[in-house]
C-alpha cells in the first residue's frame, strides 16, 4: 500500500487525522515529520497517546525521513506522512520523496490570509506551495476525505469562502 497521504497539518496528529482520516483508509503507520518532535521523546509520548495502539508511529526528521522513505513505500500496510509546516514538506517534494501534497489545516498568524476555513497563508508561505508544483508535485487542499480537493490554484484565488 504504502504512503497513501502527504498532509500538511500544524497540529500534527489530532483526531481529524487519526479519525477523519486514518480510519476511512485503514491507516496501519503515521510517519511524523518534524525536526524538534524527533528529538523529543516527551512530545513524542504525547502524539503515540493519540493514536490507536494498532497504528505504528515513526517519528523522522526531514533529513531521515529522505533515505527511510523506500521503506515506507514498501510497506504493506497504508501509512500517512506528516509535516507541520510548508517549508518541510516543500523539502521532501525537493528530495523526491512526496509527488501529492494534501493541505490539512494551516491555521491563523498573524501575517497569514485565510483563503479556506482551515487555511490561513502568508505570501512566501503561498511561493513555497506553487514551488511545489513547479516541481511536479499535485498540491490540493482538503480538511477531510468526504469534501472535494481543492487544487492549488483555487485555494490562492480564494477569500476564506469555503
Amino acid at each position: 500500500m504504502s504512503l497513501v497521504l502527504h498532509r500538511i497539518d500544524d497540529r500534527l496528529i489530532h483526531g481529524q487525522v487519526v479519525v477523519g482520516w486514518g480510519q476511512p483508509l485503514d491507516v496501519g503507520f503515521i510517519v511524523l515529520v518534524d525536526d524538534t518532535v524527533a528529538e523529543s521523546d516527551w512530545e513524542q509520548e504525547l502524539y503515540r497517546m493519540a493514536v490507536p495502539p494498532e497504528v505504528e508511529v515513526y517519528f523522522e526528521t526531514a533529513q531521515s525521513v529522505v533515505g527511510r522513505s523506500a521503506g515506507f513505500q514498501a510497506d504493506p500496510r497504508p501509512g500517512v506522512l506528516l509535516t507541520g509546516d510548508i517549508q518541510t514538506m516543500l523539502q521532501l517534494v525537493r528530495a523526491r520523496v512526496v509527488r501529492a501534497v494534501n493541505i490539512g489545516g494551516v491555521h491563523h498568524r498573524a501575517g497569514r490570509t485565510q483563503r479556506l476555513r482551515y487555511v490561513f497563508l502568508a505570501p512566501d508561505e503561498e511561493e513555497l506551495l506553487r514551488e511545489m508544483e513547479r516541481e511536479g508535485a499535485t498540491v490540493t487542499a482538503q480538511d477531510v476525505p468526504s469534501t472535494r480537493p481543492m487544487p492549488l490554484s483555487e485555494v490562492l484565488d480564494s477569500e476564506g469562502v469555503y
